[in-house]
């Protein structure tokens, strides 16, 4: 990466539970190995970050309850600003920008071009991870919802580099059908990477892969399309959570409703007295211990499209009784 006056951007998009925070984990740990101090704007769909702990050492700056888009563009700009001030006292490496599974890319690349921040910030790459264990899944009409094609679609197209990842959980013969896929959307020449936990050459994802500033501008003013398909996504909070069984919590979570894709929190396991965030998606969860020190309380979060918070809720009384 050259050293240049302008802060270089990397944008991380892609559907809920696909991997981003996996393969920006490992981005940062390259930073570490090269000497850079990175920055890192981290967005979430709930009201509160249950995966701050992840990045305890590092610069973040939050924007909660939203996804980049329409109405919190405004909220990017003041966090850009903020990290401006911050950057005249600690000057930046590299900055980061982490989008909601329900952000469109091109929302975030419109901030970064626009006047105020094009002489700072270089917008080198947006790169899109696309989970290939559930993108057949995502792409049939009759197990997904327009929306969330239409989103994926958007995602796919304004990404500069495609990382299909979970490439692991799918049969040989099915993954050259997603390739196909997902080339018919985004085109011949886009580049287009397979990837296990996000697990690759970082050189790749360093790369400068946006030539022209003038990328993306035919998307023009016009925000009228943006809200088609934040309308069903949801993300419904648990709290008063009790010590769980670790095996009757996985348990639980492989048996939520299909309509909840992504599960993320902190919980205290029985027996332990330690706290542990927990990752669920693609019907499997990880979990890692949550140092002490940052004196959290256990939490659930829950994301999905048209959730019904009385089914959930339900469900949740059936594993705080179990």
């Amino acid at each position: 990466m050259k050293n240049e006056r302008r802060i270089p951007v990397f944008v991380l998009s892609g559907f809920l539970g696909s991997g981003k925070t996996t393969v920006l984990l490992k981005m940062l740990e390259h930073c570490k190995n090269k000497g850079w101090q990175p920055g890192i704007i981290l967005n979430e769909l709930g009201e509160a970050n249950v995966e701050s702990h992840l990045f305890e050492n590092e610069k973040v700056f939050e924007l909660l309850n939203g996804c980049i888009c329409c109405t919190i563009q405004d909220d990017l700009k003041e966090t850009m600003d903020e990290l401006m001030l911050e950057m005249e006292k600690q000057p930046l490496g590299v900055l980061f920008i982490e989008g909601t599974g329900v952000a469109n890319p091109l929302e975030i690349q419109e901030v970064l071009l626009s006047s105020q921040y094009i002489d700072q910030f270089e917008l080198m790459s947006i790169i899109t991870v696309l989970d290939a264990s559930h993108y057949l899944e995502y792409q049939s009409i009759f197990s997904s919802s327009a929306e969330v094609r239409n989103l994926m679609k958007e995602q796919t197209v304004c990404g500069s580099l495609l990382l299909l990842n979970k490439t692991d959980l799918v049969p040989s013969g099915q993954l050259e059908k997603i390739k196909q896929k997902i080339t018919k959307i985004a085109g011949q020449d886009k580049v287009m990477i397979e990837s296990v936990y996000g697990q690759l050459d970082p050189e790749i994802l360093f790369e400068k892969r946006i030539q022209s500033v003038l990328i993306g501008n035919s998307h023009g003013n016009d925000h009228s399309h943006h809200h088609h398909h934040h309308s069903t996504v949801q993300a419904i909070k648990l709290e008063d959570v009790p010590a769980l069984k670790q095996k009757i919590f996985e348990k639980w979570l492989k048996q939520l409703p299909a309509n909840v894709l992504r599960g993320k929190g902190i919980i205290e396991m029985e027996g332990s007295k330690q706290l542990y965030s927990f990752q669920y998606a693609s019907n499997k969860v990880a979990f890692s211990l949550v140092p002490q020190s940052l004196n959290r309380q256990p939490v659930i979060i829950l994301i999905g499209m048209g959730l019904e918070e009385n089914q959930i809720h339900d469900h949740w009384k059936q594993l705080v009784e179990w």
